[in-house]
């Protein structure tokens, strides 16, 4: 008995037929005319845009970039003492006048706030033709010393500041004058916490000394001016020398007490015209001080005999121990 074809069979025999495409010369030459129609239309299009956009920059250009009005006329900068006109003038670059669309605002600040004597900075275009730039410059705090890094330089260009948050820089040309008068701190060298510039000085060291400076300035405002220099010299005390060549022995802590003892040791020894060598202020009671020998004027009298002056050292002393113990 023949097999009879389901309709199922025949369905896909005639879809199998109506898949099949006639082709011809003329066919194609027609699909390759579309193809190329639309492609012609978009290059069109895009070839308008390019123009339009083309037209617009050009316009932008002789708008702004282009346009007199616009070149750089004023370069305001804020007072500070770490960078001046011609130094901001070099770093922009106004050799020729540039316009003022042609300074990359951002490019200018990122450079200038690179610099380790900056803190901030922020630089603004105030149309038609001035820049306006704004630097914030760190506050020196002290001079740092590091003998085993290389830090052995102080009071001139290029050695070492420490600002108010103890971040380490160079001292600027324009800064020097302001900070002549600043202490010395001597730190450790440490691998484990190098010196850079730009970056803060993470030793515990400073740390401590800067403690006992800020307390001698809360009890004296004009300490940072007779103060020369400061350094923890081992894991409980510290040493303080004055601009007269006083040594003063401080500890880690205690410190208002401490300076509060040194300023009328020091008052003390000038109203009675001699000056102090060394003094421990960590005891609260019976401090040892020591004083310095007075050099004899020339005269024609005979020159005290060398007891005579210990004597006049020792009473010096005792006078100030009592001046310390009852404050």
């Amino acid at each position: 008995m023949p097999n009879r074809q389901t309709s199922k069979s025949r369905r896909q025999a005639r879809s199998q037929v109506l898949e099949v495409r006639v082709m011809s010369p003329r066919i194609a030459w027609l699909g390759f005319l579309k193809i190329t129609g639309k492609l012609t239309k978009i290059a069109c299009v895009l070839g308008l845009l390019a123009a339009i956009c083309w037209g617009v920059w050009q316009s932008i250009q002789h708008a702004f970039y282009k346009n007199p009005d616009f070149r750089l006329q004023v370069l305001k900068l804020n007072p500070n003492n770490v960078m001046d006109e011609g130094g901001l003038a070099n770093l922009i670059g106004i050799n020729p006048t540039p316009n003022l669309f042609e300074i990359n605002v951002e490019d200018v600040t990122k450079q200038l706030e690179s610099m380790p004597a900056i803190l901030s900075a922020r630089v603004e275009r105030h149309l038609p033709g001035t820049l306006m730039v704004t630097i914030n410059p760190r506050i020196p705090r002290a001079w740092i010393v590091c003998d085993t890094a290389g830090l052995t330089q102080t009071h001139q260009t290029g050695a070492m500041l420490v600002d108010i948050h103890g971040v380490a820089y160079p001292c600027p040309d324009l800064q020097l004058k302001h900070a002549r008068t600043l202490p010395v701190i001597q730190i450790p060298h440490s691998e484990h916490h190098p010196v850079r510039a730009g970056h803060k000085v993470t030793q515990p060291e400073l740390a401590h000394c800067f403690h006992l400076l800020k307390s001698a300035c809360e009890v004296d405002g004009e300490a940072i001016h007779w103060i020369k220099s400061i350094e923890q010299i081992n894991a409980w005390s510290m040493k303080l020398v004055t601009l007269d060549g006083t040594t003063a022995t401080f500890g880690i802590g205690d410190h208002p007490r401490q300076i509060q003892n040194l300023r009328a040791a020091m008052d003390h020894a000038s109203q009675k015209g001699y000056a102090i060598d060394t003094i421990n202020l960590i005891p609260k009671r019976n401090i040892p001080i020591t004083v310095r020998a007075e050099a004899a004027a020339p005269r024609a009298v005979p020159v005290p005999e060398p007891n005579t002056v210990e004597t006049n050292q020792n009473r010096r002393s005792r006078d100030l121990k009592n001046l310390l113990n009852r404050n």
